[in-house]
C-alpha cells in the first residue's frame, strides 16, 4: 500500500489503486461544479489516536497563531466588547464591527482590552458624594445590586468602598450620600491575579464581592461570586489569546475610504492587534491602495484582505501583502449577494480554490460564512481554511449584542446582515461600494435567531464536536489536515439531495434537536 507523507504526518492509501475510493479534492473540484459544504460529505480515514489528541491550534495570519480555529464577524449584531472577551477567552479572537463612529468603535477595543472573561465587564460605580437614588436608578436601568464606590465614580480611580443592596434597602432618605452608607471594610485581591487565585481569595472571605485593585490602590476589575458561580459550572476553557501587550487578542474591522485611515490610527492608539478590510468583493483598487497604505503606516500590524472567492482574487491580494485572507461571498445566512447581484460562488469550492493558492505562499485562510453546525466547520478546516468566521452560529448568544425579546414563547435575539438596509443607514453601505450611490440596494435581510446561551459553553462544546470529526476523518490536526488533503489521501464525494436528507433527522414523529 501507497503511502504519501509531509513532515510529521503519514498518510497510507493515496493512490493504492482499486482501493482508492472517493474523489481527491483536486479532481472533485475540477468537475465545474460550485459545491456548498452541505454538498460534500468526507470519507472517514484511519484512527490511531485518541480525540483529545487533536490539536486545533492554527494560524489567523502569517504572524498570529490562535489556540482554537474560530473567530467572530465584524457585524453589528455579532461583536462588540464583550463577544472579542469571550472569543479571546475560548482561544479565539473576535472582530469589532465599524458600524459606528471611530472613536466609539475604538474606545469598544480599548475596553475589551482591559476586560478578562468571568470577570464583571462593566462595574457600575458611584462617587462617594452620590446619593441613594443614584444607585436605585443604576439598579433599574442595568439590573446590578451592588455598585463599587470610587473617588471619580468610574473604574480606574482609587478604591473607597461598596454598596450592596443590605446597605440600601432600609434608608428611607434617598438623597442620602453613599458615603454615609457605603461598607469600608473590603476584601481585595491584586490587580492582574489569574482566576484561580482571585477565586480562592472571594471564596475564603466568604463576601459577595472582590474588587481587583493596582498597588496604588485603584480599581480596575471585579469578581463577583454569582458570576464565579456561573463560570465554574463552564467547561474548561484553556488559554485565552494574548497578544504581545499582555492584553487579550482584539481585531476590528476597516473600510478603504480615505476616512477609514483615521479610523485605523484611533484603533491602532487603541491596542488593536488586527485588522480585517470589510469590502464585500475585496479584489478591487480601493483594498489595494488600503493595503499599501496599511503597510507604510503600521508594518507590524497584520491585515486581513477580502472577501474573495477565487484563487485569481486570492493571488491579487496576495500580492498586495495581506497576512490573511477571508474567503466568502454571499453564503452567510443572512446575505442575498448571490441573488441580487449573481455574484459568488458556493463556499465549499471557494475555500478550496483559494486555500490551495493562498496556504502554498504561506497565507492563512479565514472561511467566512455558511456555518452553522460543527461538521461545517471540519468542512471547512479540511478544504484548507485555518479558521471560520462564524456571525449567525453567535448571534443570538449572550455576548452578542442586544437585548433578548420573546416572540411565541421564545426566546430570541435580533440578527441583521451589513448589507441590510438596517445596517446600510448606520454607514455599513461602503462595505458594498454604495455609499456614494443616490439608491440603496440591500444585500441581506435582518431577523431574528433562538437564544444559544453563553459562548463560553457553546464554543468550547463546538469545537469538541470538530475534534470528533477530525478524528473521524484521520488527521490529528488543522494542520495534517491540509497535508491530507493536498496529498490526495482524504477522500470525499458530492451527496445526492436524497443523501443529505438521509444524512439528517428523518422519518421521526417529533423530536428535540440539542446542540450538547
Amino acid at each position: 500500500m501507497a503511502s504519501v507523507g509531509n513532515g510529521d504526518f503519514t498518510f497510507a492509501g493515496a493512490g493504492c489503486g482499486v482501493l482508492s475510493d472517493g474523489f481527491s479534492a483536486a479532481a472533485l473540484f475540477k468537475q465545474g461544479f460550485s459545491y456548498t459544504y452541505d454538498d460534500l460529505i468526507f470519507h472517514p480515514g484511519y484512527i490511531d489516536f485518541a480525540v483529545d489528541d487533536v490539536e486545533l491550534g492554527t494560524s489567523l495570519t502569517r504572524n498570529i497563531k490562535l489556540r482554537t480555529p474560530c473567530v467572530s464577524s465584524p457585524m453589528d449584531t455579532v461583536t462588540e466588547e464583550s463577544m472579542a472577551v469571550a472569543m479571546a477567552a475560548v482561544g479565539g479572537v473576535g472582530f469589532v464591527h465599524y458600524n459606528n463612529t471611530a472613536r466609539e468603535q475604538a474606545e469598544i477595543v480599548r475596553r475589551a482590552k482591559k476586560l478578562r472573561a468571568g470577570y464583571v465587564s462593566d462595574p457600575a460605580c458611584v462617587r462617594p458624594s452620590d446619593p441613594i437614588s443614584r444607585i436605585d436608578a443604576l439598579r433599574a436601568r442595568r439590573g446590578f445590586s451592588s455598585v463599587v464606590v470610587t473617588e471619580d465614580g468610574a473604574v480606574g480611580s482609587a478604591l473607597l468602598g461598596v454598596v450592596t443592596s443590605r446597605d440600601v434597602d432600609f434608608v428611607r432618605d434617598r438623597s442620602t450620600e453613599v458615603r454615609e452608607v457605603m461598607s469600608r471594610d473590603l476584601v481585595t485581591a491584586p490587580a492582574g491575579s489569574t482566576m484561580e487565585e482571585a477565586a480562592g481569595v472571594l471564596i475564603r472571605s466568604k463576601k459577595s464581592l472582590l474588587p481587583l485593585v493596582t498597588e496604588s490602590g485603584d480599581f480596575v476589575e471585579l469578581l463577583c461570586r454569582t458570576d464565579l458561580k456561573a463560570y465554574r459550572e463552564l467547561p474548561p476553557l484553556g488559554a485565552p489569546s494574548v497578544g504581545p501587550d499582555g492584553k487579550i487578542l482584539v481585531g476590528a474591522a476597516i473600510g478603504t475610504r480615505d476616512s477609514d485611515k483615521e479610523r485605523l490610527k484611533l484603533l491602532v492608539d487603541a491596542g488593536v492587534n488586527v485588522v480585517i478590510l470589510d469590502s464585500s468583493q475585496g479584489d478591487s483598487m480601493y483594498q489595494r491602495q488600503m493595503i499599501e497604505f496599511i503597510k507604510r503606516a503600521y508594518p507590524e500590524l497584520d491585515v486581513i484582505g477580502g472577501n474573495v472567492v477565487t484563487a485569481y482574487q486570492a493571488k491579487n491580494l496576495i500580492d498586495a501583502g495581506v497576512d490573511g485572507l477571508r474567503v466568502g461571498m454571499g453564503s452567510g445566512s443572512i446575505c442575498t449577494t448571490q441573488e441580487v447581484c449573481a455574484v459568488g460562488r458556493g463556499q465549499g469550492t471557494a475555500v478550496y480554490k483559494t486555500a490551495a493558492v493562498a496556504n502554498a505562499l504561506g497565507v492563512p485562510v479565514i472561511a467566512d460564512g455558511g456555518i452553522s453546525n460543527s461538521g461545517h466547520i471540519v468542512k471547512a478546516l479540511s478544504l484548507g481554511a485555518s479558521t471560520v468566521m462564524m456571525g449567525s452560529f453567535l448571534a443570538g448568544t449572550d455576548e452578542a449584542p442586544g437585548s433578548f425579546f420573546y416572540q411565541d414563547d421564545v426566546k430570541l435575539k435580533s440578527y441583521r446582515g451589513m448589507g441590510s438596509l438596517e445596517a446600510m443607514t448606520k454607514g455599513s453601505d461602503a462595505r458594498y461600494l454604495g455609499d456614494k450611490t443616490r439608491l440603496k440596494i440591500a444585500q441581506g435581510v435582518s431577523g431574528s435567531v433562538a437564544a444559544k446561551g453563553s459562548v463560553l459553553r457553546l464554543v468550547p462544546y463546538t469545537l469538541q464536536a470538530v475534534k470528533q470529526g477530525l478524528q473521524d476523518l484521520g488527521v490529528p490536526s488543522v494542520k495534517a489536515a491540509h497535508v491530507g488533503l493536498n496529498a490526495g489521501a482524504i477522500r470525499l464525494e458530492v451527496r445526492t439531495g436524497a443523501a443529505q436528507r438521509e444524512g439528517g433527522i428523518h422519518d421521526l414523529v417529533s423530536y428535540e434537536k440539542r446542540r450538547f
